[in-house]
């Protein structure tokens, strides 16, 4: 959707909130919480079907799953925000040339898995349905794939797993809601109304939703990766990540931005993974 017609949903739903904030917060979080791209149409459908696939089932959610065979050790793949497993096709051909065992998935509401709605919490239940089966070496995330991969693997701490790696992923969830709010235009009372309709929900605020401190947490060793002019989640986001998450390493980039779609970071990927 472009700037103006965002903003006008935003101010309307602003409108909305000096009668009912409840109801505005229902709609922007519904807004917020709805994909518009990331369904599979088709394309790499060759490659796709190159895999076992699967389909698990989370709470009536059917959760797609790709798996490459390999005899070297498992790793896990999650996409980010409004994509699906097509995106790691060129990775996935790497990690096969060097005889990884690959799984990926596809988050609630994209690629061919089920649901109308997604959040990182909820992809994060997902992927640790996922892990459970396959017990991955090693967790590569995306962006938002990047932040459900540290939420899942902090609070089920799941042994298996070795090596976390973070590709561009936001550090906290309050970074990610204020862009969004920004974004939209939202008045105070629009944002107070999503932050206590997130507590009611969730038991928590925002705030407390923060990737980079779970991952103070997580035994695994990281490898952040993130380009400093990365326009969708800011360079900041990795430095926090850096402060908190001891048993890392940061990769700063420059020119490859928020997809880290590149030769150069598949080789940091490859080297992290044979270390």
């Amino acid at each position: 959707m472009n700037q103006r017609l965002l903003k006008t949903i935003g101010s309307v739903l602003n409108l909305i909130s000096f009668f009912s904030p409840n109801l505005a917060s229902r709609i922007a979080i519904h807004f917020f919480s709805s994909p518009q791209k990331g369904r599979l149409k088709g394309l790499n459908a060759a490659f796709l079907k190159s895999a076992i696939r699967d389909v698990l089932d989370f709470e009536g959610i059917k959760i797609a799953t790709y798996h490459w065979e390999g005899n070297n050790e498992t790793i896990l793949l999650a996409h980010g925000w409004e994509s699906n497993t097509s995106r790691w096709e060129d990775l996935i051909h790497i990690l096969r040339e060097s005889g990884y065992n690959v799984v990926a998935i596809d988050a609630p509401a994209h690629g061919n898995s089920s649901g109308k709605l997604f959040n990182a919490l909820l992809y994060s239940e997902c992927i640790h349905l996922v892990a459970k089966k396959f017990q991955p070496h090693c967790v590569i995330g995306h962006s938002v794939g990047g932040m459900a991969t540290v939420f899942f693997q902090h609070k089920y701490q799941i042994s298996s797993i070795k090596k976390m790696i973070l590709l561009g992923a936001p550090s906290n969830f309050l970074g990610v809601f204020k862009r969004y709010s920004n974004m939209m235009g939202y008045n105070e009372s629009v944002i107070n109304a999503m932050n206590q309709y997130v507590l009611k929900k969730y038991n928590h605020l925002p705030e407390y939703y923060s990737a980079a401190k779970f991952s103070a947490e997580i035994n695994a060793e990281g490898l952040i990766i993130h380009d400093k002019k990365d326009k969708i989640i800011p360079y900041s986001d990795a430095l926090d990540f850096e402060k908190h998450y001891s048993n890392s390493k940061l990769i700063t980039t420059k020119g490859y931005g928020h997809g880290l779609k590149n030769e150069t970071i598949y080789n940091y990927i490859l080297e992290f993974l044979n270390a």
